[in-house]
């Protein structure tokens, strides 16, 4: 069996999985967030609701580290959990819209390019820049619910270069780790962030 004809039966399995949208029922739908009920027809052909899912936009997860190999990270308060974390560098990928998350047709018009987003927010949330970047993994934030996408990558040798400049929303405090000092906090519940454990495991490969 040729590549091509891999392809096709691999698709073929997939279209033997897939769920159908029979209905959607846009619950918030602003400027931040698209949130939904969906009722899906599954493969058998029963159908069933509701399942909820939502839009928000694609973000960036830096890992970067100083000239002396210390970590840059980043304590803030996460409304979630109501706790202050620490993690790594972040920020969503600006849209072309202005809004939280991308439509369909958003595509077509474009919107901030990832390495670009991730250069940014590294210098506005640390005033920290760099000249060494890689791209390590992008990979879909939470497929089970959501439909963006975290861009994962490493800065390495950054230097202070600019002022922290924050959106009226963050209020943050930069601090530098160690590598074990990183380690022992993820052992110890001290780093909280899933996506920013795997970012961490990532680059260590």
């Amino acid at each position: 069996m040729n590549k091509n004809e891999q392809n096709l039966q691999n698709e073929q399995k997939d279209a033997d999985l897939r769920w159908e949208a029979v209905s959607t029922e846009h619950i918030v739908q602003d400027k931040w967030i698209d949130f939904r009920k969906v009722a899906y027809r599954f493969p058998d052909g029963t159908v069933f609701s509701p399942f909820y899912n939502y839009s928000r936009r694609s973000y960036v997860v830096i890992v970067a580290s100083d000239e002396e190999g210390n970590y840059l990270c980043v304590r803030q308060f996460r409304h979630g959990i109501g706790e202050v974390t620490t993690e790594f560098v972040a920020g969503g990928i600006e849209t072309a819209s202005g809004r939280e998350y991308v439509c369909a047709g958003d595509a077509l018009v474009g919107g901030e390019d990832a390495l670009e987003a991730a250069k940014r927010e590294l210098e506005e949330e640390t005033g920290y820049t760099s000249d060494d970047w890689s791209h390590l993994i992008t990979v879909p934030s939470a497929a089970t619910i959501a439909d963006n996408y975290a861009h994962i990558y490493r800065a390495r040798n950054c230097r202070r270069t600019h002022e922290q400049h924050t959106d009226s929303t963050e209020f943050l405090q930069v601090v530098k780790h160690t590598e074990d000092e990183i380690e022992q906090l993820i052992a110890t519940g001290g780093f909280q962030q899933a996506m920013h454990i795997m970012a961490w495991l990532i680059s260590r490969r």
